[in-house]
């Protein structure tokens, strides 16, 4: 009886790892600490982090890979990928395309500049001036509505930031918890405004009108991460509280 007994758990087990759902994360690797190539090479960060916390309650196995950040929606439209976890603000637009987790972290926009530039105070000065944002992001398209405003994307939130130090932009657009990170880091970084973005917070993205039963799973399982004091132990590893 106890060897029938067995076998029926092993073939149960079996027929679970068959089915256990995986998925391929996409994520651009460029916006520390959500996520960036850590020491090994690998992607890391708190998305990744998140994302592995959410898949012991909502069960389901994946892998991340790299992809620009201005790609990450076409690669989930032609089924290169399964989800999105690169910081992506859920805005109308996108919404179209695609289906947003629950929100998972609420920022702004962050305009910087150097501390020796005593010349810019505010956004209406901005209007014959070079605009540095990271390519793809809500932040371009706020620069982009600066009439006059001379826009200079980067493929990583980094290339921004170095070419502010350079010269080679007056001010950098740049989520607020991604911009706090680097005046932290750089005495000669300031930040000389802060408004809303516009967006309904970070979200994970999933192809429209694919898998709603996953989708409200993934939900439930975020919701659990941050009802069991997980996820304010993610803020506190990732600086983020």
């Amino acid at each position: 009886m106890k060897n029938i007994f067995k076998i029926v758990i092993a073939i149960f087990l079996t027929v679970v790892t068959i089915n256990a759902k995986e998925i391929v994360v996409g994520s651009d690797a460029e916006y520390p600490p959500f996520e960036y190539i850590d020491e090994n090479g690998k992607i890391a960060g708190f998305d990744i982090d998140l994302i592995g916390e959410i898949s012991k309650i909502a069960g389901f196995e994946y892998k991340f890979i790299k992809v620009g950040f201005d790609a990450l929606i076409p690669a989930l439209k032609a089924g290169k990928i399964d989800a999105i976890a690169a910081a992506m603000s859920a805005t109308p637009e996108r919404k179209k395309s695609v289906d947003f987790s629950d929100p998972y972290f609420f920022t702004k926009n962050l305009y910087l500049k150097l501390a020796t530039n005593n010349s810019i105070t505010n956004k209406e000065q901005l209007s014959k001036l070079k605009i540095g944002v990271m390519l793809g992001t809500v932040q371009e398209g706020v620069a982009h509505a600066i009439k006059g405003a001379k826009v200079i994307p980067t493929e990583g939130i980094a290339g921004s930031i170095m070419n502010l130090k350079a010269g080679k932009v007056d001010v950098v657009i740049v989520d607020s918890s991604v911009g706090f990170g680097y005046l932290k880091k750089n005495s000669d970084i300031i930040s000389f405004l802060e408004e809303a973005d516009g967006s309904d917070g970070f979200a994970f993205a999933f192809d429209k009108g694919k898998d709603s039963e996953f989708l409200a799973k993934f939900n439930a399982a975020l919701k659990e991460v941050k009802e069991n004091g997980t996820y304010d132990k993610l803020l506190i590893k990732y600086d983020l509280k």
